[in-house]
């Protein structure tokens, strides 16, 4: 089964209904939800959602409804200071994709899944929109 690591603003289209991403987004959450693939988190990303999240809601309770049903879909993962360190020299310019990468990378990760794929163009792991994957996800069953 194939690990994707989504990256915030993946999460993000599909519970802000931000068009024209949001379609490919949900679809790719409810994909995870059944199994066909296993979806992953960061802690950052997490905080980064209810922050955002809770901006739009205005309130705590919603918010935490929301972050409990991710949580019910995807397992979380920590970043390490050891991540944080090789993001560092990795030659991913962005020192938050960096970390992301390197979290990937240590979990096993097959693939990132983001809209921001350019800032992602050295690292050493997979990245793709989230149509892309949806469609290797396809090719996959």
């Amino acid at each position: 089964m194939k690990k994707v690591l989504l990256d915030t603003c993946v999460v993000l289209d599909a519970l802000q209904e931000r068009q024209p991403f949001a379609e490919p987004a949900k679809k790719l959450i409810l994909d995870i939800s059944a199994d066909k693939c296993q979806g992953f988190l960061t802690a950052k990303s997490v905080t980064d959602i209810y922050y955002l999240t809770h901006k739009l809601t205005h309130s705590d309770d919603i918010t935490r409804q929301i972050i409990r049903k991710l949580f019910s879909i995807f397992q979380v993962v920590d970043t390490t200071g050891v991540d944080c360190e090789q993001a560092l020299i990795s030659d991913v310019h962005d020192y938050e994709d960096g970390i992301m990468a390197e979290t990937a990378l240590r979990i096993g990760a097959d693939f990132i899944v983001t809209r921001n794929i350019k800032d992602f163009a050295n690292a050493k792991i997979n990245v793709c929109l989230p149509q892309d994957f949806l469609e290797r996800l396809e090719y996959y069953d």
